[in-house]
Formats: C-alpha cells, structure tokens, sequence
C-alpha cells in the first residue's frame, strides 16, 4: 500500500476565543459594583477613557434638572436632604470598645493593664477567649492567678457574656448579669444544653423534677442570651447593592430601564484623538494612542453589548413573569434559563452570565434576577407551580399553626395535596431547611 503525500485547502469553523471576546463575556457577567471597579482599573490604565460616573451629589442632581425636569435649586431651608447623613459612622471595634472600658477602671497597676490588653487581644469575632490561663501566665512571666483576676474584670465589662471561654460560660455570666441566674435556669445551661437546642422539654422536666411549662419558662429566658456576644463588633465591610435593572408600572404595563447609577459612560477623551490625527504616521507616540484608542472602542462595544443583552433578557422575564408582577409571589411561574434563550434568541450561557449577580428593582421591591428561575411542581389540575410559591405557602401554614401541635412535614405535604399541589414529604423538609424553619419537634410548645 503506498502513502500518498500532497496538500490540500478546504474551510473549516473554529470559534477563537480573542481577548476582545474573553473581555465581553467578563464584562457581562460581572454586577454593577465589580463593572466599576473594572472601568476604574480600565480608566487609570488607559489615557485615552474618560469615565463619567453617575453623581449622587445635590450638586450632579441640580445638574440634571433638565433631564428629569425637577428644580433642585432650592436653598438649604427649603430643601435641607444632607447626603452626609445617609452615610454611617465608622463601626467601633471590639478591642477599642473594651480598652474604653478599660480606661474607666481605678488603680490598674501597668502589668495588669498589660494583661488585659493581652486577654482583650487573644477574643475572637464571637467575644470568646482563644487562650488559657496557663498559657497567657506563661507568655507574661506572670503567676496564673493573676490572669484569672484579669479575666474576671473583663467578663464584667459590656456586653454581657465576653471574654467567655465556652458557651456555657458565656450563657452564665449574662443570667448573672441580668439578675437571672436561678438553679433551674443554671442547671440547664451546665448540663441539658445540647436537650435545650433540640427542644426536649420532657427529658429535662424529668431529669430536673420541674413541670414542662415552667421548663420551657426557663428555656424561652436562656434562648434569648446572646450566644455570640462580640458579634455585633465585627468588622464586617458593608456592601450596598445596586440595582443594574430598574421596571416601572406604566399604563400598558412595565417599562424596563438599565440604571444609570450601575452603568458609568465610557467615551474617548477627544484631546487624544486630536492627536492621533495630527501627529505623523511612522510616529511611537501615535502607535501607542492609537492601540489605547483600540482597546477604548472594543470596551465601548462590549458595554453596549452588555446593555442590550441585559435588557433583552430583562424585559423577557418581565414579560413571561407578568403575573409576578401584578399578583406577587403567588403569580410567579417555573422559568429555566433555557426558556429565556429560546425567548430572546441568545445562548443558554450567554443568559447565564448575563443573570448573575444582577439585580432588579421592580414595584415589588428588589429581587435578584436568579429570583425568577425556579423549579415547576406538577399541581392536580395539570398546571404547574413555582417553588417560591410551594415555599411561600408551607410558611404561612407553619405561621399560622398551633404551636401546641406542629404540623409535621407529612402533614403539611398532605395540606398541599387537598390545595392541588403534589409535593413529598421530603420536598417540604427541603424547603423548611431552606427557609431554616425548625421541625415540628423543636417547634412544639406547651
């Protein structure tokens, strides 16, 4: 058999994943707060871009009075909205908070200050101590004793319950605190903690030689302690959402919108292109503009991209979730990402970025876009329900039960049956978990 060698063309379709590309599926999937930051870095790196950002001053809004057709020029009596005040102070940390406490105290020696700096150092985010005695005595070159004097002196600073070395003794120090700390409530915390969180009424009514109703007494005062008594200190960076979608309720129906505070403009600054003609062809500074110039307009496009397919995808929710809009929760459909590509002509994955991390702010409040894709329940009459409305209801079942007899999950899967919806026993545990609502155990009261 002979080999033949020769040459031969023909045409073939290969998708290239050009960085043009790669940087217009980025910049789709990415939410408001990280598509600014993005044209930030973009901004700084490129001369070129000018970036004009959506001015949430008095001032940026006097100045689009002709666009919205409002007067802000009004004087500060008039109108005295300071946006200054919508900003919160700087939260106090919890090491600060103790030293300021700290401070207050007469005749601390220095090695005792220094010891308790040491102790308020070593609590964690909950406000419990992450070290032992022995060890800070070690570290200090101080006896033990002391570092328990100490460490008694902080468990009584504010807020009740810190610097606590186990939750049994963090539950302690605040019913001792408030006053509350009666043997029946002690004994539960040092030995039925665990027959506490699960709600076992009867076993410790029958350990403790108390009636049920005076246990559960005692447990409603102990569930009230706070468990984690350093963590309203923690520092925690707020983050604000931002609407990338806003619809409104016209007289023909919703009018669907990108914002403008989630969208900054993107132009080329003209002083450039200036430059870019005048300057002579074979000239290094001229090819250098002209390649930010490059990258300046492909970023223009995959903004514009960006904005038509989000509206395109938004405005086709807002139409196949139409009942939503006008009934709420009890109108939302089933919707699969899949629905919304054969709807707007795109791809399946293409929806898929183009819904995450979004949002939209709509008449009945804000709702992540993910929000409107939910799984199809069958129902009796051969229609279909969307889990958020099958979770809705087995919490409003649940809130309007009698505490004294629960309904179990097999109950409420039944309740659902006789209303038209077939849903197991385990798909209603699923959603309770989901909603973290405790089982008809730990729900039952006496």
């Amino acid at each position: 058999m002979m080999i033949r060698f020769g040459l031969k063309q023909e045409q073939t379709l290969k998708l290239t994943m050009t960085p043009e590309l790669r940087q217009a599926i980025q910049i789709l999937q990415y939410s408001s707060a990280d598509l600014m930051s993005y044209l930030r870095e973009q901004a700084n790196e490129n001369p070129v871009i000018d970036l004009k950002e959506y001015d949430l001053s008095m001032s940026g809004a006097s100045s689009g009075q002709e666009r919205t057709g409002k007067d802000y020029s009004k004087s500060k009596s008039e109108n005295s909205v300071d946006l200054l005040e919508w900003i919160a102070e700087p939260a106090d940390t919890l090491y600060k908070h103790l030293q300021a406490q700290m401070g207050l105290v007469r005749g601390l020696t220095g090695i005792r200050r220094k010891t308790a700096l040491y102790l308020i150092g070593n609590l964690n985010e909950k406000g419990y101590l992450e070290t032992d005695a022995p060890e800070a005595a070690r570290v200090l070159g101080i006896p033990a004793h002391e570092v328990l004097d100490t460490l008694a002196l902080l468990q009584s600073f504010e807020p009740a319950g810190i610097a606590a070395r186990s939750l049994e003794e963090c539950l302690l120090l605040q019913l001792r605190r408030s006053g509350q700390d009666d043997p029946l409530a002690v004994a539960i915390v040092q030995r039925h903690l665990n027959d506490l969180a699960c709600n076992r009424l009867q076993k410790m009514s029958d350990a403790l030689g108390a009636s049920i109703p005076v246990i559960q007494e005692t447990a409603d005062k102990i569930r009230r302690l706070n468990p984690s008594p350093g963590a309203a200190f923690a520092l925690n960076e707020q983050q604000y959402i931002v609407a990338d979608i806003t619809v409104e309720q016209t007289g023909s129906g919703y009018a669907v919108h990108l914002s403008d505070i989630g969208a900054p403009q993107v132009a080329v600054n003209p002083h450039y292109r200036q430059m870019l003609r005048n300057l002579p062809q074979q000239e290094e500074t001229r090819q250098f503009i002209h390649d930010k110039y490059t990258t300046a307009n492909w970023l223009m496009k995959s903004l514009e991209q960006r904005r038509q397919t989000l509206t395109r995808v938004a405005e086709a929710i807002v139409d196949m979730q139409r009942d939503f809009f006008d009934e709420g929760i009890h109108g939302l459909k089933p919707l699969t990402q899949k629905e919304i590509a054969e709807r707007t002509g795109l791809h399946e994955s293409t929806v898929s970025r183009a819904v995450s991390n979004k949002y939209m702010q709509t008449p009945r409040g804000l709702f992540e876009l993910k929000y409107f894709f939910t799984s199809a329940l069958a129902s009796a009459d051969g229609e279909s329900a969307s889990s958020e409305s099958v979770k809705r209801r087995i919490k409003q079942l649940i809130d309007d039960e009698d505490k004294r007899k629960p309904l179990a999950d097999q109950t409420i899967a039944e309740l659902l049956a006789r209303e038209g919806l077939e849903i197991s026993r385990r798909t209603v545990a699923k959603y309770r978990e989901e909603m973290r609502i405790s089982s008809s155990a730990k729900r039952k009261r006496f």
